[in-house]
C-alpha cells in the first residue's frame, strides 16, 4: 500500500455499505436522511440474493398468533442453539419491519382487506406476510428507486469488496475500520472508500458448493473480510439445504418455495409414493433440515436423480393465484404444476453462521457492523426457520442505523490508497476458473448435507494446497473478481471445515455419521483469528 494519497482514487462517505440487498438497502434507507451513503454492489442494484426470496417475511400479524409461539417455533428449529435474547428482539420488532414496507408501498398480498399469511415448515401459525410468490422483489422493486432517488445515496454498482481497512493494517492505535478497498470491474482499478461507519450487507456463501439456490454474487466476501480484518465467526458449519429445488438442466437450481409445501403440496418417490411421514410426524412441514436430509437419503436409497413435488390436487386456479411466479417459470421449462409433479433436489441455501455482532449489528472490529446473512446474530442456532431472515435483514439493519445516528463518529483522513506498482497480469487465468470448480465440487462430495471426519479431512487438505495457489495469485498479480471471489470462498469454505471437525455430534443442519447423537448441552461453534 502506497502512504501518498491520490485524491481521485480516495472517496470519503460517513457511511459505506457493502451490498444492496435488503439489509444494505433498509440501513441506507434509514440513514440516508442525515448521512453521506455510499452503497457498494458487485454486480448491478437487483442481483441480491434478497431479489430471489420467494415465500415471504416471518411477523406475529394474525389473530391467535404470539410473539411467544413464533419465539418458540424458532428455538425448535434452532435445534438449542438459538440466542434467546436475539430471538425475542427480532421477532418482537416484525410487526414494526412490516409496517415501515407497507408504509413504503411494498404491495403485500391481502385477503378481504387484511393481510393474507400463509404458513411454512416449522411454523405453528400461519404468520408469512407475503407478496404472492415473489416477496424478495416485490420488496426490492419498492426499495431500489428510492436508493436510486435519494441526493445523499451514491450507487456504485461493478465494484467488489476487496479488503476492509484497518488501523491493525496501518499501524494505528486501536481496533478500528476506517473504510473499504473495492474493485471496480469497470475500470480495473482499485478504488479507496474512507467511512466513519462500514455495514457489510455481502450475504452468504452459497457458490461455496455445487448446487446452490443463491446467485453468482453469494461468494462469502463480508465474511471473508471480517475474518481477515479480526473479527470473530460463529456456527459456520450449519449451511441449509433447501430440500426443494427445481431439477431441470436449465433452471440454474430454482427455488420452489417452501409455501408450495405449506399449503398442501407433497413429497412423492418416482412409484408415487409418499415418504415424509417415515422420516417425522410433521412430514411435509418439518424443518427445511430434515426435508432436505430425508430426500437425500431417499435418493441415495432408491438411487435417483430427484424426487417430486407435487401439488396438483389443489386445482390450477389455486395454484396459478397463489404461485403464479414459480407456475409461469416452470412452465417455461415446460413443466406444467397443475397437471405434473416437480422434479425436485436439495441445494445450498442459507449460510445460518458467520460474523458475530451484538443487537445493533456490531461486530469485534470498531466502526465494523454485519447485517442480513453475513452476520451471526443468534437468531437462526443450528437450523434457520422460514421467512425469518428477510426479518433479521430489517431488524438488524434499523437497530445499526439507530446506533450509528446516536454515535455519527468522524471520517477518516488521508488514507493510503491501493499500491499495484509491484504486479503483473496473470500468465494463466485458467487456474482460477478450474480451482473454482474444484472447491465447489469437493465442498458439495465432502462438506455437504451427510459428512463424516474423513470427508472433512479430504475437505481440509484439498484447501490448504488450494490456498497455496491463491495467495501466490493474489501477491503477484492484478485482482480480478474471479480472482476476489475464489479468494473468499476458499476462506470461508476453510471455516465451514473448522467448524464443522469442532462440531462431535449431529444438531440442526450439521449431521454426521461418526457422531450421530446430540451432546447433552448446546454450544455455538465460535472461532478467532489469530
Amino acid at each position: 500500500m502506497s502512504t501518498e494519497i491520490d485524491h481521485k482514487m480516495l472517496k470519503s462517505f460517513d457511511v459505506v455499505i457493502v451490498g444492496s440487498g435488503l439489509a444494505g438497502a433498509t440501513a441506507a434507507l434509514k440513514l440516508a436522511d442525515n448521512h453521506r451513503v455510499a452503497v457498494i454492489t458487485k454486480r448491478d442494484l437487483e442481483d441480491g440474493a434478497s431479489h430471489w426470496a420467494q415465500g415471504g417475511i416471518a411477523a406475529v400479524m394474525g389473530e391467535g398468533d404470539s410473539f411467544e409461539s413464533h419465539v418458540q417455533d424458532t428455538l425448535e428449529a434452532g435445534a438449542g442453539l438459538c440466542d434467546l435474547e436475539a430471538t425475542k428482539f427480532i421477532v418482537e420488532h416484525a410487526p414494526n419491519a412490516i409496517n415501515w414496507l407497507s408504509r413504503l408501498g411494498v404491495p403485500f398480498t391481502e385477503e378481504q382487506g387484511h393481510l393474507h399469511l400463509t404458513r411454512e415448515g416449522g411454523h405453528s401459525h400461519r404468520r408469512i406476510v407475503h407478496a404472492a410468490d415473489a416477496t424478495g422483489a416485490a420488496v426490492q422493486n419498492r426499495l431500489y428507486p428510492q436508493l436510486k432517488d435519494h441526493s445523499n445515496i451514491t450507487l456504485f454498482d461493478h465494484h467488489m469488496l476487496v479488503d476492509l481497512i484497518t488501523s491493525r493494517k496501518l499501524k494505528l492505535d486501536g481496533q478500528r475500520c476506517l473504510g473499504i478497498y473495492a474493485f471496480n470491474e469497470l475500470t480495473g482499478e482499485v478504488e479507496t472508500f474512507s467511512a466513519a461507519h462500514t455495514i457489510l450487507a455481502t450475504g452468504g456463501a452459497g457458490k461455496v458448493y455445487l448446487y446452490t439456490t443463491n446467485p453468482d454474487t453469494s461468494t462469502g466476501d463480508g465474511i471473508a473480510a471480517g475474518w481477515r480484518a479480526g473479527c470473530r465467526v460463529a456456527n459456520m458449519e450449519f449451511i441449509q439445504f433447501h430440500p426443494t429445488c427445481l431439477y431441470h438442466p436449465h433452471a440454474k437450481s430454482f427455488l420452489i418455495s417452501e409455501a408450495v409445501r405449506g399449503e398442501g403440496g407433497l413429497l412423492l418417490l418416482p412409484n408415487g409414493e409418499r415418504f415424509m411421514p417415515h422420516h417425522d410426524p410433521r412430514a411435509e412441514l418439518a424443518p427445511r433440515d430434515i426435508v432436505a436430509r430425508a430426500i437425500d437419503y431417499e435418493m441415495k436409497k432408491h438411487g435417483l436423480d430427484c424426487v417430486y413435488l407435487d401439488i396438483r390436487h389443489k386445482g390450477k386456479d389455486f395454484i396459478v393465484n397463489h404461485f403464479p411466479t414459480i407456475y409461469e417459470r416452470c412452465l417455461s421449462f415446460g413443466i406444467d404444476m397443475a397437471e405434473e409433479a416437480l422434479p425436485v433436489v436439495p441445494a445450498a441455501h442459507y449460510t445460518c453462521g458467520g460474523l458475530m455482532t451484538d443487537l445493533s449489528g456490531r461486530t469485534d472490529l470498531q466502526n465494523l457492523y454485519a447485517v442480513g446473512e453475513t452476520a451471526y446474530t443468534g437468531l437462526h442456532g443450528a437450523n434457520r426457520l422460514a421467512s425469518n431472515s428477510l426479518l433479521e435483514c430489517l431488524v438488524i439493519a434499523n437497530a445499526a442505523s439507530q446506533y450509528i445516528q446516536s454515535n455519527p463518529g468522524k471520517v477518516p483522513e488521508d488514507l493510503p490508497t491501493w499500491d499495484a506498482s509491484q504486479v503483473t497480469d496473470a500468465d494463466e487465468e485458467v487456474v482460477i476458473s478450474h480451482n473454482w470448480d474444484e472447491l465447489r465440487r469437493f465442498m458439495w462430495d465432502y462438506v455437504g448435507i451427510v459428512r463424516t471426519d474423513k470427508r472433512l479431512e479430504r475437505a481440509q487438505h484439498r484447501l490448504h494446497l488450494l490456498n497455496e495457489e491463491i495467495k501466490e495469485f493474489y501477491v503477484n498479480f492484478h485482482v480480478s473478481r474471479d480472482l476476489l471471489e475464489l479468494r473468499n470462498l476458499v476462506q470461508v469454505s476453510s471455516l465451514i471445515v473448522q467448524s464443522a471437525q469442532l462440531r462431535r455430534e449431529s444438531r440442526g443442519l450439521h449431521f454426521s455419521r461418526d457422531y450421530p447423537g446430540l451432546l447433552p448441552k448446546a454450544t455455538p461453534t465460535i472461532l478467532t483469528p489469530q
